[in-house]
């Protein structure tokens, strides 16, 4: 079987992502801070008939989140699809909005820890068996506000881009290689009502990009705005 690893598993685009690939053959690895919640997403998941198990760990704490790659790959002989979207909704010690004129060192820092150096720390855990396998996928996820920012999201948002110009390049880094890299910028209000003229879409509506993007390979990027 192969296996997807789902970093910043959630309900919602989490456990979107994890349904879809499961249900079309992936054993599914969940990855988040928090157990019980992960629990329950994969006692959810096993009800489907989706083989799912829980790897608890902080992507602002590095070693844990290579020991959870580790884990994975010892539970289930290996990664073929990584997927990274810690979820910015979720209020996280450390992490505080700001607007451009307010960005500094100290607010900028653990925006930059949290989306760019976690996803680079799970890339790198993943990238050496791939590159030998010649296959594999890594999927990234930012908000749309990495392509066009808003000014409530500044420090945010310029995390969210240096993550999105690391992925596109990395994609073209392997080039040939059989792995594939791409990034989603999801440019909507995900579940409910958002503000007011802003889109809105069920994480069950966007899931679908991500197994297109591990099936097509023929696109770093992809932009879902409804």
């Amino acid at each position: 079987m192969p296996t997807i690893a789902v970093i910043g598993a959630g309900p919602g685009m989490g456990l979107a992502i994890a349904r879809t690939f499961g249900s079309r053959g992936f054993d599914v690895a969940l990855i988040a801070r928090t157990k019980d919640k992960l629990q329950t997403l994969a006692e959810q998941l096993g009800q489907e008939g989706i083989t799912a198990e829980t790897f608890p760990a902080d992507v602002l704490d590095r070693p844990s989140l290579i020991a959870a790659l580790d884990a994975v790959k010892a539970r289930f002989g290996g990664i073929d699809v990584l997927e990274y979207s810690p979820a910015s909704h979720t209020p996280v010690a450390g992490l505080t909005m700001a607007v451009p004129s307010e960005a500094a060192v100290d607010n900028l820092q653990p925006q930059i820890e949290y989306y760019l150096y976690g996803a680079i720390t799970a890339a790198r855990a993943v990238l050496p068996a791939m590159r030998e396998a010649g296959a594999g996928t890594l999927l990234f996820t930012t908000g749309g506000g990495s392509l066009d920012p808003l000014p409530m999201l500044g420090n945010v948002n310029a995390a969210q881009a240096a993550l999105r110009n690391w992925v596109i390049n990395l994609d073209k880094e392997l080039a040939g290689t059989g792995v594939h890299a791409a990034h989603v910028a999801i440019n909507v209000w995900i579940g409910g009502s958002g503000p007011e003229g802003f889109p809105t879409a069920e994480p069950e509506d966007i899931a679908p990009l991500y197994w297109d993007l591990h099936e097509d390979r023929d696109r770093s990027e992809a932009v879902f705005t409804g």
